[in-house]
This record gives C-alpha cells, sequence and structure tokens, in this order.
C-alpha cells in the first residue's frame, strides 16, 4: 500500500533506470553489503543533517504543514507504524523499516545508504537535472532548493556517543 497519494500533481513522479534483473539483483547485494559494513561494529550512525535529509527524501513534510508529499516508493508495513521503501526491493522487515523507536538502529541510520532515486541525503545522490525544474517539478528539485532551516525541523533521533564507548 503505497503512502504517495499525490492528487494534485504538483510533483512529477520519476522512473529509476532500467536494469536487467540481475544487475538489479547484484546492485541490490553489493548496496546491502556496503550499507552494512558503513555500521561497522560499534554502530556507527549518519549524522543528523544527512538523517533529515533521507526523512524529507521518503517521508516528505507534509505531515509537518509541509507541501511535499511522500516519495513514490514509500510503503506501509504489515506492522502498524513502519514503513520500508518499496522500490530497493528489500521488502517489509524490521530491518528495512526507515524509522525505528528510540535507540534501536534503521535503515535510515547507515552511514552510508543508497537510494533507487538517487536522492538527496544517500550516498548515491545525483544532482537534478536541468528539466526537473519545469512544472510539476521533482521531489528531488525541490529538497535541493528547500531552505536549509527547513531541513533542520526535521524531527529526527540521533543517540550520541558516550565517551566512555569511544575508548
Amino acid at each position: 500500500m503505497s503512502c504517495s497519494e499525490n492528487k494534485e500533481k504538483k510533483f512529477r513522479d520519476v522512473k529509476p533506470k532500467k536494469e536487467s534483473m540481475l544487475k538489479k539483483g547484484i546492485g541490490m547485494v553489493q548496496n546491502y553489503a556496503s550499507a552494512v559494513a558503513s555500521r561497522g561494529i560499534k554502530n556507527t550512525k549518519a549524522d543528523k543533517v544527512t538523517k533529515q535529509l533521507r526523512v524529507l527524501s521518503c517521508f516528505g513534510n507534509t505531515h509537518l504543514g509541509g507541501e511535499l508529499p511522500p516519495c513514490q516508493y514509500l510503503e506501509r508495513s504489515q506492522t502498524v507504524g513502519k514503513h520500508y521503501c518499496g522500490g530497493c526491493g528489500c521488502g517489509d522487515r524490521k530491518a528495512t523499516w526507515l524509522m525505528a523507536e528510540g535507540e534501536e538502529y534503521s535503515k535510515l541510520d547507515h552511514p552510508k545508504l543508497s537510494c533507487p532515486l538517487g536522492m538527496p541525503g544517500f550516498s548515491d545522490y545525483k544532482p537534478s537535472m536541468p528539466d526537473e525544474s519545469e512544472d510539476p517539478i521533482t521531489r528531488k528539485f525541490y529538497i535541493e532548493n528547500i531552505e536549509y532551516e527547513e531541513v533542520t525541523r526535521i524531527p529526527v533521533t540521533i543517540v550520541e556517543k558516550q565517551e566512555s564507548e569511544e575508548e
């Protein structure tokens, strides 16, 4: 069940590039391995602004009174209150939920993380193309042009390391 019900069509959907099933499968495995490796043995997490950009890229800001709808690939989990990316192929399970409760580790916490649309905040981010600024604009173009202060208002949980943990 997709979360992106963009009835006004102020923003246009973007299609990821077509790849063969084999290439897509290998890419998914590589991206997953890269994300897990970036977490390391100390559960390293992305910095706050990176996570805020990722949350904006996935969830939009309409829930905060803004105008950016959720990503076209955002899916509701069968677990109430959880969401996952329907575009990357990871499926609906605890390890792929985009946000977690409290100090738990979520998908958006990985320091290195890929997005099928190459959105801001992700390791494979690619700037928008010139035509993405034409009406209807893309969500990527909108995020690239949003005020920094708006990004910093996106609520995220980042647990800072204690001094004793860094030894």
